[in-house]
């Protein structure tokens, strides 16, 4: 007879295993979303390279202001948003794989839902660390306040994993077998 106290608890070992990558995938394809389409397109307050003309590497210079400029800042957006399109898709399918048996419930879960901000909190210190302070090819905002913003992304995307880090926390364990052994009980 097995010692209980010695034998961990299966579902509270593999269930969230089972959605943190997933979840963290996710998370990096939507931030990288909110990213694009809120500060490239819809306040226009950088593009990739929009920077570039100070930037720590040497890429050339693309200012935005110019029609040859914008079109490689946009050439370079739509590279940012397949990458970021691709990670939502491989974070789905990596999901999916996981849940077929318990689409429903994880949908609800704290857990899943952690993750994904943790996700884009890693999206964000990521992108900042890269784009912002090593290569400076683009920051959020140019100008007089260019740093300040650059550090409150990063404080933002730090919070968001300790959000998310605490939301999944809180979530209850789903046990993402429970569907597949429901329907074999009930093919019998």
């Amino acid at each position: 007879m097995s010692n209980p106290a010695a034998t961990p608890d299966r579902n509270h070992e593999t269930a969230p295993k089972a959605i943190t990558l997933p979840g963290i995938i996710l998370g990096v394809g939507l931030g990288g979303f909110v990213d694009g389409i809120l500060l490239h397109q819809i306040l226009q307050w950088h593009h990739m390279l929009s920077s570039s003309e100070t930037a720590n590497v040497d890429i050339g210079a693309y200012p935005v202001t110019t029609v040859h400029g914008l079109q490689m800042n946009t050439l370079w957006d739509g590279f940012f948003h397949t990458i970021t399109w691709l990670a939502v898709l491989i974070g789905l399918g990596i999901l999916y794989s996981r849940i077929r048996g318990s689409r429903g419930r994880i949908w609800a879960s704290k857990v899943l839902w952690g993750w994904v901000l943790v996700g884009w909190g890693i999206f964000n210190v990521t992108e900042g660390i890269l784009d912002h302070h090593l290569l400076g090819i683009h920051h959020v905002v140019t100008g007089e306040f260019q740093t300040v913003a650059d550090i409150l992304f990063q404080i933002f995307g730090v919070l968001l994993i300790a959000g998310g880090w605490a939301l999944q926390r809180t979530g209850q364990v789903l046990d993402l077998a429970a569907g597949d052994r429901r329907a074999a009980a009930g093919s019998r």
